[in-house]
Parts: structure tokens; sequence; C-alpha cells
């Protein structure tokens, strides 16, 4: 990587907002941790819709993408900070449909159960499913993949595909990092399982966030290099849009907080630059926290 390949460290979204018409921005880490809401990004998305650009939540979150924005309301984040909310629980749900008649294994706790709402789904164990949706832990803050590994060589015995709601590895709720639905889901990759990601950083749910944007007033479609991805994930958010040929925005205190030193204090440059060396990825840009400007 050549000096001038390296993200800019950028303080407010006002900097970058004329490059771009579409945001497709992450929630969990973004707009809330999990716990309270974060004001400054709320109306900093607001401030980018009121000159114009459209913003599209995409969330690896395994519900449909009415029950996150029920979620937000309750954090109070506006409503004008977003267009449109596209979830890996949607695209979850076209398979789920595109499978009807099939009988189907869960994997994971009953909040998610809202993305068969309305499906005449039949439910197996794993000895009678065709296929298995993975939503996340029953209890992720205890368990561990280890507590689904005689679940998964059950499923790999039967050659059953794993439909993977939630692809995040880990998410932070507060400040504790909590495991999710992908941490299951590359286990069972790698110990031979066929598995279909249903939200980032897999094309599907960028193909469709792009297509609900288009759908917004009857707009037209907006072309790659005025789309910006805006997440706390060097893996989903950031990894997802280079695979997706658009520019990408990471959050730095999100996920990678601790990694990048913002537990001891500020953003620091040079303690940026060599952590994002080590990545298989680089972002366009990072920020501290999402905000309209410092």
């Amino acid at each position: 990587m050549t000096a001038s390949s390296r993200p800019a460290l950028v303080e407010g979204l006002k900097s970058l907002a004329e490059n771009y018409d579409l945001i497709l921005c992450d929630v969990w880490g973004v707009l809330h941790n999990g716990v309270k809401a974060y004001e400054a990004a709320g109306d900093a998305l607001t401030r980018f819709r009121s000159k114009g650009g459209r913003v599209v939540l995409v969330s690896n979150a395994p519900r449909p993408g009415s029950a996150v924005g029920a979620q937000l309301d309750g954090f109070k984040v506006p409503r004008t900070a977003y267009d449109a909310i596209v979830t890996s629980g949607d695209l979850t749900r076209f398979a789920i449909e595109e499978r009807v008649d099939k009988i189907v294994s869960h994997i994971g706790p009953p909040r998610d159960m809202g993305m068969y709402d309305g499906l005449d789904v039949r439910f197996g164990s794993i000895e009678e499913a065709d296929y298995v949706v993975c939503s996340g832990f029953d209890d992720d803050e205890t368990e561990t993949v280890e507590d689904y590994r005689s679940r998964l060589e059950a499923m790999l015995g039967r050659s059953l595909l794993m439909v993977c709601a939630n692809p995040d590895l880990i998410v932070e709720r507060g400040h504790t990092i909590l495991p999710c639905a992908g941490a299951i889901a590359l286990a069972y990759e790698e110990m031979g399982g066929q598995v279909f990601y249903a939200g980032k950083p897999h094309a599907p749910v960028y193909e469709r966030a792009l297509a609900v944007a288009s759908e917004l007033g009857g707009r037209s479609s907006v072309p790659r290099e005025r789309v910006l991805a805006v997440g706390d994930a060097i893996r989903t958010d950031i990894a997802g849009a280079a695979g997706f040929g658009i520019d990408s925005l990471l959050i730095a205190r999100g996920i990678h907080a601790k990694e990048l030193g913002l537990h001891e204090g500020d953003l620091v440059s040079d303690h940026v630059q060599d952590w994002v060396d080590r990545q298989p990825v680089t972002p366009t840009a990072i920020m501290d926290m999402l905000a309209w400007e410092a």
C-alpha cells in the first residue's frame, strides 16, 4: 500500500457529502451501540438528506427492516435520518419464501422468529430439515461456537444448507463484545458446510439496497461512484463496499475501537495508518464517530 492509497482521516461527513448522492449506512455501531443512540450520527444523516441525498440503512440484523425501524424509534433515532431500511433479515425471508415447501430448522433466539411471520413454514429438527436458518446464539452472553459443534456435525452429515441471517462475527452491546450468527456460519463453512450469507459483505444486500434507493419516489439509479458505504466493521462494511465497487467510510469508535487505541484517547494518524496497513481492505476515509462536522 502506498501513502497515496491510504484513507483520509476526516472530522465530519460535511467534507465528503458533495461527492455522493446515496449513503448506505450501517446501523449497530454507527447509529447506536445497542444501548443508546448516537445523536450526532442521526443529525449527520438528516443534514445529508436535507441537501438532496438519499440514505438507506443496511443492517445485518436478522430481523425485518420494520423491526429495526421500531428499535430505532425506541432509541429515538429520527426518521429524518433515513429513507429506507434493508436488512439481512429481509433477504433471509426471501430465501425462506423460495423454500416455503421445505422443512426448516432454526438456530437462534425467539426474538428473531419475526422473519417467518405470515409464511406457511414447516419447522423440524436437524434430522428432519431440508435446510437450516441461523440467526444467532440462543444466549450470546454465555455461549460459544463450541456449544453448537454437535449440531453443525449433524448438519454436515446431511449436507444441509445453512442460511446465515446475520453474517457479523461480533457486535458491540454497550461496552461488551458479543458473538453473532456469522461466527456459527464460519465454523460450519470451515467444516465443509455450504452457507448462504444474507447480508454484508455479500453482494445481494447491496444490490437490494440500490434497488430500494432507485424506487424512492421513482428516482433514477445512482452510479456506484456516487455511493458511500458507512460502517464500523472492516470484515463486513468495508470489505463489502470494496467488493461491490463503492467508496467506504469506517467509523473507528465501533468494534475496532480498542484495536485503534480509542479507549486511550483520540484518533492518532500514525497509529490508524499502521492498523489499516495490516487490514485486507482499505476504507476511503476514517472518522472517529459519525457526525456532520467536528
